[in-house]
């Protein structure tokens, strides 16, 4: 290990307490540490950018869900891009750059038995950015990817509804989409994001949900109705999709950003018996369900990227010590893309 990582320091961010309602700064510990070298087998990586994500505030809460919590006093779980520093493992050599569970720290130090269960894996930046591997090549586009198409199983000519288009996930559903020969409908939260999502991305329309009544734009740019929604918001929203839906519609339920820092009950479908109606379906969408087929996923959509049918838009900050008030960017639709948090060069 070379004298200038011998000297580095591991500044990391640590869950303090459980947050009720939205996750203060108070629900953080900002800690430091020696960086240590990695024992036969084993890798240290740097971190250059860690993903930042809706689901990281449900990893926060006690409780059963489709991954354990994030216990007090552990560094904050998050996935991100980083470069080995230093190796024993014949797998990775220093300077590859590499995705991983990272968490929320500037150095990851990962024993050989923890490898596989960090998702450590060599990433080709000839594909995609740094960011774009965040992005569409990343958790959030195989989110995207596997639930549209698995899950939603579009086909030419269907109208496809998705919420939250202007983020890391609806971006990549409603471009795929249109691949796809369907009509795109975006939901998104301004005037900005939704000219953004038509202009830029391509969707046939977008719905501003702050500008007014969600249920009449539906009706409006849904005409025949709606075969397939992609929910990221969950709440009324939710309601409203439901109903105008077609029979046999598919509703692919992959979030529920607005119910998240919510300190009552989580507000459920009101209108679920449109799935009884419509004879249609709802079903979640947990990315890691479809892990050995990622490659097949980032193989379609770089193509994508690289002929153009697809983009990609990150919002970026930087600072570890920023990362509190960047993470409450995703409750307030502050941020505008994939929220990214650049840790290092």
């Amino acid at each position: 290990m070379s004298t200038a990582i011998a000297n580095a320091v591991n500044q990391q961010v640590r869950l303090a307490q459980r947050p009720v309602g939205t996750p203060g700064r108070e629900c953080w510990n900002f800690t430091t540490e020696p960086v240590a070298g990695p024992a036969e087998g084993g890798v240290l990586i740097q971190t250059l950018a860690l993903s930042l994500d809706p689901a990281m505030r449900g990893w926060m809460n006690e409780g059963k869900s489709y991954i354990p919590p994030v216990g007090i006093g552990e560094v904050m779980r998050a996935g991100g891009i980083g470069r080995v520093a230093a190796s024993r493992n014949p797998k990775f050599a220093v300077g590859d750059v590499v995705s991983a569970g990272l968490g929320v720290q500037s150095w990851c130090l990962v024993p050989e038995a923890e490898l596989r269960r960090s998702g450590v894996a060599k990433i080709d930046l000839s594909l995609g950015s740094m960011t774009q591997w965040l992005n569409v090549l990343g958790m959030p586009g195989m989110t995207g990817y596997f639930g549209l198409m698995d899950v939603g199983q579009p086909k030419p000519g269907e109208t496809v509804v998705v919420s939250g288009a202007a983020g890391a996930v609806g971006q990549t559903v409603g471009q795929l989409a249109r691949i796809k020969g369907c009509r795109v409908v975006g939901i998104a939260g301004g005037r900005a994001k939704c000219d953004w999502v038509v202009n830029e991305l391509g969707f046939d329309a977008c719905i501003d949900y702050k500008a007014g009544n969600v249920k009449a734009a539906l009706k409006e740019q849904c005409p025949k109705g709606v075969d397939v929604y992609f929910d990221n918001v969950g709440g009324e929203i939710l309601d409203d999709v439901l109903a105008r839906t077609t029979r046999g519609a598919r509703i692919i339920i992959c979030g529920a950003i607005s119910q998240y820092n919510n300190t009552t009950p989580v507000q459920g479908p009101k209108n679920y018996l449109s799935l009884l109606v419509n004879r249609a379906r709802m079903e979640g969408i947990v990315v890691f369900d479809y892990a050995d087929r990622y490659h097949l996923a980032i193989a379609e959509m770089a193509g994508y990227l690289k002929d153009g049918r697809m983009k990609s838009k990150e919002d970026v900050v930087e600072g570890l010590e920023n990362f509190p008030e960047a993470l409450l960017k995703l409750f307030s639709g502050a941020n505008f893309g994939k929220l990214v948090l650049k840790v290092a060069d």
